[in-house]
This record gives C-alpha cells, structure tokens and sequence, in this order.
C-alpha cells in the first residue's frame, strides 16, 4: 500500500518544474522525488529552519543553503515534527542522512564537513522513497559544478 501511495506521488509529479528555487528534485536508483521546499539561505531563515512547524505535507520540506561548504550541525529544538535531514555536497551529491531527528531534542546532530546544502524532509520519507547516500539533489544553488544541473 505505501509502495502504491509513494509510486502515485512520484507519478503524478510528470510536469513538475526542474530547476526553480522553491523546487528540488531527489534522484537515486530508486528513481527521482520532487519537492516543493522554502528556502533556508541566510543567517537568521537557518536559525529560525522548521521551529514550530506542527504538520508538513508529505513532497514538501526546507533546504538550507550555506554561501560555501563547512562543517554542518542541527538539532531539533523547538522543532515538533520529526525530520528526515539529507546532507550534501557542493555538486549536490547525498553525503549523510540522518533519518527520524527527535522532535524537541536538543542532541546535535553532525552532518559533516564540506556540507553545502540540507534539505530536511518528513521523518523517515528517505526510507520510504529509498533515497540513499550518493543519490544527488537537483537546485540551482549547485550551480555549474552539479551532478544534476539545471537545464
């Protein structure tokens, strides 16, 4: 049944726009994802992330972008929903998934070094669409260096 449902939303996605900021596209063996996403691009949009957020539909999510690639840390402070958060590199490549992040827990959370981008997605939506490392993100934040670059 939930194969049934994930293969429904892939589907039904067939005219989904590539390559436009409030949009990312998840491509693996298991084929591709779409989301819709609100962009986390500055200082104070990273700090504020999903705080408060009581539901979020299922193809939609958060994608934090940093001005280069660092060392990249979360937590889940005042965060009410669990999160699924996938960590990439600058050409957009998956390099880290941590799958289920605690609702209000304070725990840090590492995604590593030479993170240049984290799209967090509804706990345990990585799994279920079988999004795995070494998958890649598709958004113009990758610019010309991307895996997936936008046509």
């Amino acid at each position: 049944m939930m194969r049934l449902a994930v293969a429904l939303c892939l589907a039904g996605q067939a005219g989904f726009a590539a390559c436009a900021d409030d949009k990312v596209t998840v491509r693996g063996d298991f084929g591709q994802a779409h989301f819709t996403v609100d962009l986390a691009d500055d200082a104070d949009s990273r700090a504020q992330g999903l705080m408060f957020v009581e539901e979020m539909p299922t193809l939609k999510g958060m994608l934090f972008i940093y001005e280069a690639p660092r060392n990249a840390t979360f937590w889940m402070r005042n965060t009410l929903i669990p999160l699924d958060m996938i960590f990439t590199d600058q050409t957009g490549v998956i390099t880290h998934i941590h799958e289920n992040a605690i609702p209000l827990d304070e725990t840090t959370i590492n995604g590593g070094d030479d993170v240049l981008a984290v799209l967090e997605i509804n706990g345990g939506l990585s799994a279920r669409l079988g999004i795995e490392v070494g998958d890649a993100l598709q958004h113009p934040a990758f610019g010309a260096i991307a895996v997936l670059p936008c046509e």
